[in-house]
């Protein structure tokens, strides 16, 4: 059973950055696809980023395609989020996940493992 755990998430001001990071173990990390999901509430879990099985494709969502990085380490199995000019419309639960497909999918219904989620909270 693959398990998936994140972190890095805090409580931090407009403007700065953070790196999320997710740990993977209980599978074969190279045959997964990867992807970072946000839920804030009230509002469905979107995809905000994703990667393909070696990383070779990413997509991004349109609302943080110029500052927000997938990137993932097939040495360490993690997989990061870099998160740069954060807006407190980016405050959410951030979810890593795994999807038994090769590209970088969005499609939330790829993905087959989840983790617990760490929040991330934007605020002056």
């Amino acid at each position: 059973q693959m398990q998936l755990v994140e972190s890095g998430g805090g409580l931090v001001q407009p403007g700065v950055s953070l790196r999320l990071s997710c740990a993977v173990s209980g599978g074969a990390f190279s045959n997964y696809a990867m992807g970072w999901f946000r839920q804030s509430p009230g509002k469905e879990r979107e995809c905000v980023a994703s990667i393909s099985r070696i990383g070779t494709s990413t997509w991004r969502a349109g609302s943080v395609k110029d500052r927000f990085t997938i990137s993932r380490d097939s040495i360490k199995q993690t997989v990061y989020l870099q998160m740069n000019s954060l807006k407190p419309e980016d405050t959410a639960v951030y979810y890593c996940a795994a999807a038994p497909v090769s590209g970088a999918s969005n499609d939330l219904k790829d993905y087959a493992y989840w983790g617990q989620g760490t929040q991330v909270t934007v605020s002056s």
